[in-house]
């Protein structure tokens, strides 16, 4: 039996195999290589654009509650518990339409209550609704 001539054989179409799948490889890389570079910045553009999308969406933690305001000041402004939760929103920066939101209201609801709290603490705009709730120690 001849085995060893066989086995030769064998291995060395093996290897011509191999030689062959490694130029098809490389000349495909080399053929494609525009469109694989693209792809990578694509794929890091989208990963870029998932990471920034989920960050700038995310909810930001809220405490509603009102802060512990002694009930004398309270008293004096006026304010509805309500309104207490819309200046502590307005004090952190949000808008009408995130207020809204965030408290399970319409748009109309919120401005509403925006304009109580402007006529209570008798102010035109909100940097000044936030300066004289801090005057007044509400917020």
């Amino acid at each position: 039996m001849k085995i060893k001539p066989l086995l030769l054989y064998s291995i060395f179409i093996a290897g011509l195999a191999v030689l062959l799948k490694w130029l098809e490889y490389r000349f495909w890389i080399r053929g494609h290589m525009t469109e694989i570079y693209i792809g990578c910045i694509a794929a890091l553009f989208l990963g870029l654009g998932v990471w920034m999308g989920m960050r700038w969406t995310a909810k930001r933690p809220t405490d509603v509650s009102s802060p512990k305001i002694p009930a004398q000041q309270l008293d004096s402004v006026g304010l509805s518990k309500r309104e207490q939760e819309v200046l502590v929103l307005l004090a952190r920066g949000y808008s009408n339409q995130e207020i809204a939101d965030e408290l399970f209201v319409s748009l109309s609801t919120v401005k509403s209550h925006v304009s109580n709290l402007f006529s209570k603490l008798d102010v035109k705009r909100r940097t000044q609704a936030m300066q004289k709730a801090k005057e007044l120690g509400i917020i």
